[in-house]
């Protein structure tokens, strides 16, 4: 049974944060060998306190590390799985921004051999932040499509996974190792960060997908379901499950646009999960009524602040949004943040850390207002 409802965060955030000076410098000289790695934990260490501190001034009740530990949104996570191995691109991943196209040496991933998890990946992480914070800590996964999505089959070993289903269900048990680890380590919120399904909302890489994985999209759509599914499946009753639905973030780029319809009645009714934390900051994301979909017994996070420019939004054109949003679902399934993270990968959005203090404390003082 769902808990979607009970203990809603109103003010919410999507987790990534900022790093600051320090941190880089610090990263940039552990991966150039000046830095050994007890070092960057420490200085790592003081600035996840320092992020904790943040989020608690503004007012949020969910804390998270800001994704300090990580080089990348998911592949500090994938790649520690065995046989999962990280190769260079051979074409550049492409953004569109305010600024014109982005280009992302993004490495690619590839499966060469069986799946497994040999040990805990951010348990060590969740544990830092749970004993730095009074308030509920919240830690992200990225989504367990991303393992398929990239490659397809060409990617995954056909020795090693002669049936794909095969392989499908070992994703899945790594998946659910790693949530049942993190739950008796008292994780009561995670969130599992999605972009493929995003990216089947564009009809551009719809195209690709038909044409460079040899499926239609809508049978991928299902097929990812019922792996997210399956990774959560045994989770506890009083574990919480989120998932952000994610167009892309790299240096306040996108990768891809469009309205959530394609895969909203699927996803928002399908998906074991407590709820979503949607992408609406702009026209590209399209409209709300797609919110129509969304099952009785989950939350919608409306993603109204963007972490993609500086610009500070207007509290009463916020207001007006969430109005307007609450015709196609009712108030108490409602909540607000910031439409993605501030920093998916190291380089972070193009805003300061004062912009971003800014739009966190929006983000709850309009939610107070709203919700009380």
């Amino acid at each position: 049974m769902s808990t979607a409802n009970q203990g809603i965060f109103r003010a919410d955030h999507v987790g990534s944060l900022l790093r600051t000076e320090a941190l880089k410098r610090a990263r940039e000289a552990f991966e150039s060998g000046r830095l050994d790695r007890q070092s960057l934990r420490q200085v790592e260490d003081d600035a996840i306190r320092d992020a904790v501190r943040l989020q608690r001034d503004v007012g949020l009740g969910i804390v998270t590390d800001g994704e300090f530990r990580r080089r990348w949104w998911h592949l500090d996570f994938l790649t520690a799985f065995a046989s999962v191995e990280r190769y260079a691109p051979k074409v550049k991943a492409r953004f569109k921004s305010d600024r014109g196209d982005l280009e992302l040496d993004a490495p690619g991933l590839r499966i060469t051999g069986k799946i497994s998890r040999t040990k805990p990946i951010f348990l060590e992480h969740f544990a830092f932040l749970k004993g730095n914070t009074a308030a509920t800590p919240k830690i992200s996964l990225p989504s367990p499509t991303i393992l398929h999505f990239r490659g397809g089959r060409d990617a995954i070993d056909k020795v090693a996974y002669p049936d794909i289903e095969e392989f499908f269900h070992d994703v899945a048990q790594c998946y659910a190792e790693e949530i049942r680890d993190l739950a008796a380590a008292g994780c009561k919120y995670l969130q599992i960060d999605e972009t493929n399904l995003a990216y089947l909302c564009d009809p551009a890489i719809r195209g690709q997908v038909r044409d460079r994985l040899g499926i239609e999209p809508d049978a991928l759509l299902h097929r990812y379901v019922r792996l997210i599914n399956d990774c959560v499946a045994a989770r506890p009753r009083d574990m919480k499950v989120m998932m952000h639905i994610c167009r892309g973030n790299y240096c306040s780029g996108w990768a891809a646009s469009g309205g959530y319809e394609p895969v909203a009645d699927v996803a928002f009714n399908s998906l074991d999960v407590d709820g979503f934390l949607l992408e609406f900051d702009d026209e590209r994301s399209g409209g709300f009524s797609v919110l129509r979909h969304m099952g009785r017994d989950k939350v919608a996070v409306l993603g109204l602040v963007t972490t993609k420019r500086p610009q500070i939004e207007a509290e009463q054109g916020l207001l007006e949004r969430i109005d307007q949003a609450s015709r196609f679902l009712p108030l108490e399934q409602l909540a607000l943040s910031p439409q993605c993270g501030f920093a998916s990968t190291c380089e972070g959005n193009l805003l300061d850390e004062e912009d971003q203090r800014r739009k966190l404390e929006l983000v709850v003082r309009v939610a107070d207002k709203v919700w009380n």
